[in-house]
């Protein structure tokens, strides 16, 4: 009887210890990151790296703002809510400008940050493209 007992306390624990981990494992931080946070018309964007600190997890994420006088404005206020927790931290990879027309169904991405540099504007319509799926999504380096 203790051998049953013993083993029924082993398959428990396990069981206990299996749980965890995919509850852990459902709930990855980086999945409640939305990839793209942007505003309509023309304004100031950031790609920022996210990484998550316990499980090694990246990801690039798009964030623009119509109310942002800078590019830092942005990046700030992403890198306090989204490090706050303690578990993520983040990177900004660089900025640009985004104009963004719903109604055409077009966004272009092009310029440069003063602040962060130029972020990788392919890069950043890879991301879009997943957002929005029926856009013509162009980018170029010039322009500011």
């Amino acid at each position: 009887m203790l051998a049953y007992s013993s083993r029924q306390r082993v398959a428990s624990v396990t069981l206990a210890l299996l749980r965890r981990t995919l509850v852990s494992m459902a709930q990855n931080p980086l999945d409640n990151v939305a990839d793209v946070a942007i505003d309509t018309g023309r304004f100031k964007y950031v790609l920022i790296r996210v990484h998550d600190k316990q499980t090694d997890d990246k990801k690039e994420i798009v964030r623009g703002s119509a109310s942002a006088s800078y590019h830092a404005d942005v990046y700030e206020a992403v890198r306090g809510e989204l490090e706050k927790a303690g578990r993520l931290e983040t990177e900004c990879l660089g900025g640009g400008r985004i104009i963004h027309e719903p109604q055409k169904h077009h966004i272009e991405v092009f310029g440069h940050s003063e602040g962060y540099g130029r972020a990788d504007h392919k890069r950043t319509c890879e991301i879009l493209r997943q957002r929005f799926k029926d856009y013509d999504i162009t980018w170029k380096n010039d322009g500011y």
